[in-house]
């Protein structure tokens, strides 16, 4: 006689079914962000697991316009300067290690006049992609977002990322710009495209 199938409730894609059987799941899901994902606000403690998951990111060369993770001492630095209206969450598996995070700067500390402008910026680990770590990113970032009294958000996502561009339509934001030949890593030019999403 088979075991008794179990199934666990997920967010539906195109790509899914609203059901996983645990006993055929995809290559490389994880089923601990099932019940034990934590979703927090980062502390300076924080830095070095943030660090990792910035390093893991950088070094596929083709998710991010950074090419080059900060020091632990750097991240510790911006985490302590944060301001109020400022914050960065963190994604925690079972084990207390740091899966991903999204962060939401102000998109001038300068300019009154744009004080109601968010910048967004959301980086996973490869393993826990696809499996709705970054929308429990974002729905604490957007209540955040609420609370903090943000009429804009917006993100710069490189152009060659098309699952990142098609992660924040999702989320509802709309292109809106493109800035030519923006970012240039090893040798490579690309373009990055201006999205917006209106609280």
């Amino acid at each position: 006689m088979s075991p008794p199938v179990v199934k666990v409730s997920i967010v539906a894609t195109e790509n899914t079914s609203p059901y996983l059987d645990l006993y055929h799941l995809p290559h490389g899901y994880n089923i601990c962000n099932m019940t034990a994902l934590q979703i927090r606000r980062a502390l300076p403690s924080d830095a070095s697991g943030i660090v990792e998951v910035l390093k893991s990111v950088v070094a596929e060369r083709i998710h991010s316009a950074i090419d080059q993770a900060w020091t632990v001492e750097q991240e510790t630095r911006y985490l302590e300067s944060l301001s109020p209206r400022e914050v960065l969450h963190v994604a925690v598996d079972v084990t207390a290690d740091i899966v991903g995070f999204q962060s939401l700067d102000l998109w001038s500390s300068l300019l009154p006049s744009m004080a109601h402008v968010g910048q967004v910026g959301t980086f996973l680990l490869p393993e826990w992609r696809g499996q709705g770590v970054g929308r429990r990113l974002w729905n604490a970032t957007a209540s955040f977002a609420g609370e903090a009294g943000y009429r804009k958000l917006a993100i710069q996502v490189r152009a060659s990322n098309a699952p990142g561009r098609g992660f924040y339509r999702a989320l509802g934001f709309k292109e809106c710009g493109r800035l030519t030949r923006q970012v240039i890593i090893d040798g490579v030019e690309d373009d990055e495209v201006l999205m917006e999403f209106f609280c």
